[in-house]
């Protein structure tokens, strides 16, 4: 790890995200040395190695690199559909929460929540709002949209077969999907297959590369040839466009390198804490839901509010992320240790003592 930057190093156990993970010393060093160019213009050769990686890595023929998922998100949505045409995604998808002005505003289609269970879309309404948005009076399909690992869900991980039939009703009704895998790495490794098998199911993704991976910046959408090149286009239509993106682009190409394989340790960590909130109160999580290195803890049945918990929690030195007015999220990332749990469960059994 890069020197001088772990949280607890100054007393804080920052479990709000696994966005808080700094560059490690190889990342640093190949961020010194990347060869650069006008990534805008002639092109810059450390983005094109970048994409070129991810497109072998999930099967696909093309990639784009972009500052954000939400970016990434937005240039599938804006090469995919049509103004004005519905899209199909579970109704606790990131997408609705904390993208929908991207979808709306920007995109111009109109959203279609559908019917889920622990962020899988039910597969029978989904066939149902495809078939009701074919009729005449209403906005046609334009896209399915499917979210692994799935933040709301608490890090939920889509089943292949369940992706594998998502796609093959998209297909049936000439609509694509497109897969929000913010988080791809973290669903592969829980279910132990490739990144290229989960991309299967998809007609285009989007991957983070600072998300778990602790990459400072950037994501990846790959698809076909075509798609990727309508998204370039749209990428400089709102701003997207980066010059000497080869130094950001060299961290990337580094985490995809080294840090996928340890995301089981963050797996690990994440269950820990579930096992032990489990053991100190019942109501504070189920540890079997728990697939990947996000917790959703429901404090409903608290004394205190998750804003109220949170600030509790702050005050011993842990960092939650208060969701809405009763539930907490807690993320695990490369610099929660061992030790870093156990601070944390004392401090959940400190405040739960005294609420």
């Amino acid at each position: 790890m890069s020197k001088g930057i772990l949280p607890s190093a100054a007393g804080v156990v920052d479990l709000r995200s696994d966005t808080v993970t700094l560059p490690t010393d190889a990342m640093l060093a190949a961020m010194r040395s990347a060869p650069l160019g006008d990534d805008s213009r002639d092109g810059d050769p450390t983005v094109r190695a970048l994409e070129e990686r991810a497109a072998e890595l999930t099967g696909k023929a093309a990639a784009v690199f972009v500052p954000s998922g939400t970016m990434g998100n937005l240039l599938a949505m804006l090469a995919h559909g049509e103004r004005g045409g519905e899209v199909f995604s579970d109704s606790g998808a990131h997408l609705f929460n904390s993208e929908i002005g991207s979808v709306v505003t920007v995109a111009g289609l109109v959203p279609r929540p559908v019917a889920s269970q622990r962020g899988a879309m039910q597969e029978q309404p989904l066939a149902q709002a495809i078939g009701a948005s074919s009729s005449a009076g209403r906005p046609r399909p334009a896209l399915i949209w499917m979210e692994t690992s799935h933040n709301g869900a608490g890090g939920t991980v889509l089943p292949l077969a369940h992706m594998a039939r998502v796609h093959a009703l998209g297909r049936s009704n000439g609509i694509a999907v497109h897969v929000d895998g913010a988080r791809l790495f973290n669903a592969a490794v829980a279910l132990g297959v490739s990144a290229q098998q989960i991309a299967a199911h998809t007609d285009s993704l989007m991957f983070c590369v600072s998300k778990g991976l602790s990459a400072p910046v950037g994501s990846l959408l790959v698809g076909d040839a075509a798609l990727i090149a309508q998204a370039r286009a749209f990428r400089r239509f709102v701003g997207g466009n980066m010059r000497q993106a080869g130094v950001i682009a060299a961290a990337g190409l580094v985490a995809l390198d080294t840090m996928i394989a340890r995301l089981r340790d963050d797996h690990e960590a994440a269950g820990q804490l579930a096992r032990g909130l489990a053991w100190l109160d019942p109501a504070l999580g189920e540890a079997d839901h728990v697939q990947t290195n996000i917790l959703r803890i429901d404090v409903a049945g608290s004394a205190l509010s998750a804003a109220e918990w949170a600030a509790r929690l702050e005050a011993h030195g842990i960092l939650v992320q208060a969701s809405g007015a009763s539930q907490l999220r807690l993320v695990t990332h490369r610099h929660i240790d061992r030790a870093a749990v156990e601070r944390t469960l004392a401090a959940f059994s400190s405040v739960a003592s005294k609420r």
